[in-house]
């Protein structure tokens, strides 16, 4: 097991990770009572000791479905026992693939790894660039970084700019579902009230998703969280400067208020790679009353195709992890998630 500085981890991470294993575990309870059978569950979950000091298992699950995004490369096929860097595979023999897009040099992203003068500090600050994973310490191999959740099937950068971690922020922007006369509304069968969020749809694989984005080097958290926003959820981009003024004190009201972190670390993200992998702080911004967000008017924008506001419940389908912030935020809430609760799990 990696050594993790400061010897523990925030709290958030590890309720989210017993989260991720108490869901996976429930889904699996469910299929197994359709199929008669917990083994095919269990086989696209990919369970992967991450931390010890946890017990803590996290999934690689869409970090390894192909064709790769953006484009038909195949991953090679990692079995459920052999996604763990500890298990012994001298037959691995993964896909080499950087695309173009990140090879043409854009400022957001690294060079190839053995280009003149590039010398990256991994798992330290480099400049303006965080290369400090959100999960402590990680393993580089000859100049890699290497995945600290396991084996991929595909080497290289993908469509991801830096080499080991890349660093995102998911802002989840909540209120209370309300009917026509102001009052909130409450699920027939669980008697809890319900949660919306607001969600858009991504343009470049058509999934609904939090908004969210990359952390531009040099840039705060709390920055990040409130530009993507207003970029994708607002379409601040395309507003006048009086418009974006109104936005920003609007913003501000919503933004400054109580809020939490849902979730810091490591994202099973279709982008992932053996070298390159997503990692994203998600913070909760709620608005009690639901003032400010009925005065702010949403309007798809940046890599948004589609913008609404979605009433929470464990139906939703969403990009990524985000299904699994999106329930620790209702449990946080004490709003609606699952009509039934999961089976108790046979000892």
């Amino acid at each position: 097991p990696m050594p993790l500085p400061g010897g523990s981890l925030p709290r958030a991470v590890a309720v989210l990770s017993l989260s991720v294993v108490l869901s996976a575990r429930g889904a699996a309870q469910r299929c197994a009572a359709r199929s008669g059978s917990s083994a095919s569950c269990w086989s696209h979950l990919h369970p992967v000791n991450m931390f010890d000091s946890y017990s803590v298992k996290f999934y690689h699950s869409k970090a390894l479905t192909s064709p790769y995004p953006g484009s038909h490369i195949e991953r090679s096929q990692v079995p459920e026992d052999k996604v763990d860097w500890l298990t012994e595979w001298e037959d691995y023999n993964p896909v080499e693939y950087t695309a173009k897009s990140v090879l043409s040099g854009p400022s957001w992203a690294d060079p190839q790894i053995n280009d003149k003068g590039f010398f990256p500090k991994f798992n330290e600050r480099d400049g303006e660039v965080e290369r400090k994973s959100l999960n402590g310490l990680y393993m580089v191999e000859n100049g890699r970084p290497r995945n600290p959740v396991g084996r991929t099937g595909l080497t290289g950068r993908g469509l991801l700019g830096r080499w080991g971690p890349n660093h995102a922020a998911d802002p989840v922007v909540t209120r209370w579902k309300r009917d026509g006369s102001g009052n909130k509304v409450a699920h027939p069968v669980t008697g809890k009230n319900i949660l919306q969020f607001v969600a858009i749809k991504r343009r470049d694989c058509g999934e609904w998703a939090i908004p969210g984005g990359m952390v531009d080097p040099g840039e705060k958290i709390s920055a990040t969280l409130r530009r993507e926003f207003k970029e994708e959820a607002l379409n601040s981009l395309e507003k006048s400067p009086e418009e974006k003024a109104k936005l920003e004190k609007q913003l501000h009201k919503l933004f400054s208020q109580e809020h939490f972190v849902v979730y810091r670390g490591y994202v099973d993200d279709p982008r992932n790679t053996d070298n390159a992998w997503m990692e994203t702080e998600a913070v909760n911004y709620h608005d009690e009353t639901g003032e400010t967000m009925d005065n702010l008017p949403l309007e798809a924008g940046d890599d948004a195709g589609a913008v609404k506001w979605v009433d929470i419940s464990e139906k939703l389908e969403l990009y990524a992890s985000h299904s699994y912030f999106i329930k620790l935020v209702t449990e946080k809430r004490g709003a609606h998630w699952s009509e039934d609760p999961a089976p108790e799990c046979p000892e």
